[in-house]
């Protein structure tokens, strides 16, 4: 199966899906927010890479829920590796992405779900637990719903890039040549910030800064993102101007006139370390 097989009625009900499973996600994290026996184990291999009870909980939660309404999909996730399915979707899933911002008590982490065919991601969610703001994107839909209301998702219109805002969660990106290609990006546009995980991904689609540009990200980090940011009209690629794959380069940008101005410094020089 592919996105081109669906129906009306089974895009309605899996936009139904992903707002549940998004609805399980915030209950699990939420429970474990600030809590003071919240423990951090680190699964990392020489840099800090923490897991906790909220980001499983939330995981296995998910992964139920599938298992009781959609048996025949694959699934991605971060903590319990992938499950083969026989439909050809794959759900993906990140239960906490940021959950070093997680541990800290900082609100910039959020759940990321998306469902994916063999062309890669169409259908995702990009949901802030804390703040209660969830980013959908997909089959027809683009929309932020949190304090606010509901609002469309439409990526911003920023043509030059000495006027753009640029995201980045870690100052030192990537290996020396990535972090040598994000400076040379960095130092044309007009604004650099650092630290939001996928949660600038989410202002970029709701049209509030310009471009976001990683390295050494997982399929998880990524197809959310990806599905967000094209449905609201949005460019996502890894720095050599493709789909973003195994290399974990990825740069989104507002538009295809910024995103070719970004990528050509990205690529003055191997960027690829």
């Amino acid at each position: 199966m592919t996105r081109d097989d669906l129906d009306a009625a089974q895009r309605a009900a899996l936009l139904g899906l992903i707002g549940d499973l998004a609805d399980l996600a915030r209950a699990e994290t939420l429970q474990w927010f600030r809590r003071a026996d919240l423990v951090a184990a680190d699964k990392g291999d020489g840099v800090f890479d923490p897991v906790t009870q909220a980001d499983r909980a939330a995981e296995q939660a998910l992964r139920a829920h599938l298992a009781r309404h959609r048996p025949e999909d694959g699934i991605l996730g971060e903590e319990f590796g992938t499950e083969p399915g026989a439909s050809g979707l794959t759900w993906i899933i990140d239960p906490i992405d940021g959950t070093r911002s997680f541990i800290s008590g900082s609100p910039c982490w959020g759940v990321l779900i998306a469902l994916a065919d063999a062309r890669g991601p169409f259908l995702g969610v990009i949901d802030q637990p804390y703040i209660g703001e969830r980013f959908i994107g997909g089959l027809g839909v683009a929309q932020v719903i949190g304090p606010q209301g509901a609002a469309m998702l439409k990526t911003r219109s920023t043509t030059d890039l000495s006027q753009a805002t640029l995201f980045t969660t870690f100052p030192e990106i990537g290996s020396d040549a990535e972090r040598a290609a994000f400076v040379r990006v960095a130092d044309q546009v007009r604004l650099t910030r650092y630290g939001l995980d996928c949660y600038a991904y989410a202002l970029l689609a709701a049209g509030h800064i310009d471009l976001v540009i990683e390295a050494g990200l997982n399929p998880y980090d990524i197809a959310a993102p990806i599905a967000v940011i094209e449905a609201a009209g949005g460019i996502v690629t890894d720095w050599q101007g493709g789909r973003p794959g195994q290399s974990g380069q990825m740069i989104a940008a507002a538009n295809p006139v910024l995103h070719a101005q970004a990528l050509a410094l990205l690529q003055k020089s191997d960027a690829r370390g």
